[in-house]
């Protein structure tokens, strides 16, 4: 079986003069450069490794998830344990989610939360570091790319906006209740355990287009359904228009929004993608 990146492979009777990973899952609190603890776990993954080479030095997917989304939920560990079987996996909850402390700013601050989840992942020895982020996490990802760039080695943004303050739909006019109004921060607080700073962005962080035109030339995957209830296709075709040669564009025909619509087949698809660029 392949290793995931780390340059060795291994055959069924190789298997006396090799292990699987040495490392084992842990789950830690770390802290941003502005100071909030942010709920981290680290699954070295199904990988067999050749015992001549160091154990760490495959692959890790780093795992942005959505709005609302946490590393619990029943999702969230779903896409790590498809993604387990092509590399090492960080997971962790964006500030004022979970167990995390903060307050949600919706995408603006969150990108110190993912800066902070990929240090600690080269801190674990991995070479290869490719960063997933779904529809809030998508816009994360790519932001956090243009900004911090050469520290991933590719990107997959899947049902991200491509431009913020977007209205047009029913779902998101409800997520602008919910982030907006007091009565709807309540609800996040203690219907989807998301707590939402009351403050507006100041300034207006970079928004997913422009930021994608910067994230060059890093390897860029830009997934989306068709069927996408909160972002019409009209957002990945933005996204994909303005990263040009760099990016690639996947429209899933049938597809829904974000995690819950990314069934095992894609994710799949996804690792293999992510194992052939940054691998």
């Amino acid at each position: 079986m392949s290793n995931g990146g780390a340059g060795h492979k291994v055959r069924s009777g190789d298997r006396p003069h090799s292990e699987t990973s040495r490392r084992t899952p842990f789950r830690t609190f770390l802290h941003t450069t502005d100071g909030v603890p942010i709920d981290f776990v680290y699954d070295p993954g199904a990988v067999v490794y050749d015992t001549s080479a160091p154990p760490s030095c495959g692959l890790v997917f780093v795992v942005a998830h959505g709005f609302t989304g946490d590393v619990d939920r029943p999702h969230v560990r779903r896409v790590a344990s498809v993604l387990r079987r092509y590399g090492a996996v960080v997971t962790f909850s964006f500030r004022g989610h979970g167990r995390s402390g903060g307050r949600s700013t919706v995408g603006d601050r969150e990108v110190l939360d993912l800066a902070a989840a990929v240090e600690r992942a080269r801190e674990q020895g991995h070479a290869r570091v490719v960063t997933v982020g779904f529809s809030m996490g998508g816009s994360v990802v790519l932001r956090h790319a243009a900004l911090h760039t050469g520290t991933v080695d590719a990107v997959v943004s899947v049902s991200a906006p491509a431009r913020w303050y977007y209205r047009g739909t029913a779902p998101m006019r409800r997520l602008h209740w919910l982030v907006t109004r007091p009565e709807g921060r309540l609800v996040g607080r203690y219907g989807f355990r998301t707590r939402i700073h009351h403050r507006e962005w100041d300034p207006v962080p970079l928004s997913p287009t422009e930021a994608v035109a910067k994230t060059a030339p890093t390897p860029l995957l830009i997934v989306h359904g068709d069927a996408d209830g909160y972002f019409p296709v009209d957002h990945p075709r933005m996204l994909a228009e303005a990263a040009g040669e760099h990016g690639e564009l996947w429209l899933e025909p049938g597809m829904g929004h974000a995690e819950h619509a990314a069934d095992d087949a894609l994710l799949a698809r996804i690792g293999d993608w992510a194992v052939s660029r940054a691998g």
